[in-house]
């Protein structure tokens, strides 16, 4: 059985785990599905068609599943909230439901860190491992790869993509897609080069991550021809290096649907 604490309120219909536990005054919406060894520490809002994947943590304050702030789509019965395994949500992490545009589904993925008062928009895609630092806020609609980093007091404009292991500065504002990998800083953000520190931390072979520089710097600092030029060369010349096509099939997709991709100074 639960362990459900006698000041919550856990609505009729909700899906809990027998192993879960419910803190104090928080309240679990009629719909929610708690996983196994979920915590609720205290004065949790579990609201809508929200689901939280076993072992992930939730500190007081957080609210999760309410209606996406987007006008005209505020709350529909459809919408809803999908949180992967073992996440940790601090304290004022706010997370919204989806939106007709996307399916009705935000969706955050396992492993990941959400710090004090972070927010994830409707219609959000975030992947495995992810740390969104203080205060750091995604817009409706962004898709955060595996591994990113996002410093404090950062924003990410809705619609962007921010690639696999890239990290945002704390401070900076992000209005275009960030390449796999990418470093960026600065009030509106710059791509200043490759996250090195976060490649290596992960286990990244050395030598990958010095050839993955190298074709950085070929395709955003070389001088020879224009970026589609040296794009298609790098296409043919690093095609056996699968962090660099990584990068390369993320650049391509942004080109091919007009989509504005933040590039070096």
């Amino acid at each position: 059985m639960a362990k459900i604490h006698p000041t919550a309120v856990v609505e009729d219909g909700a899906q809990i785990a027998k192993s879960a536990e419910i803190g104090p005054f928080c309240w679990v919406s009629s719909r929610a599905k708690i996983g196994e060894n979920v915590k609720l520490l205290a004065r949790v809002s579990v609201m809508g068609n929200t689901t939280i994947g076993e072992g992930t943590v939730v500190f007081p304050g957080a609210c999760l599943g309410g209606g996406p702030q987007d006008h005209g789509n505020e709350f529909k019965e459809e919408a809803r909230l999908i949180i992967g395994k073992n996440n940790i949500i601090r304290e004022n992490v706010t997370m919204q439901c989806g939106t007709p545009k996307e399916h009705f589904t935000t969706t955050v993925g396992d492993n990941g860190m959400f710090m004090v008062n972070s927010h994830v928009a409707h219609d959000c895609v975030v992947g495995n491992n992810v740390i969104m630092t203080n205060n750091a806020v995604i817009g409706g609609h962004v898709r955060l790869g595996d591994g990113v980093i996002i410093g404090g007091n950062s924003a990410v404009h809705q619609f962007c993509r921010i690639g696999r292991k890239a990290m945002i500065g704390g401070m900076s504002g992000v209005a275009r897609d960030v390449i796999p990998f990418g470093m960026v800083t600065g009030d509106r953000g710059k791509l200043r080069g490759l996250n090195v520190i976060g490649l290596k931390r992960s286990g990244i072979d050395e030598s990958a991550v010095k050839a993955v520089t190298r074709a950085y710097m070929f395709l955003f600092k070389g001088k020879n021809g224009t970026f589609e030029e040296r794009l298609a060369e790098a296409r043919e010349k690093y095609k056996d290096n699968e962090m660099v096509m990584e990068q390369i099939r993320f650049i391509d997709d942004a080109l091919e649907s007009k989509r504005n991709l933040l590039t070096a100074e």
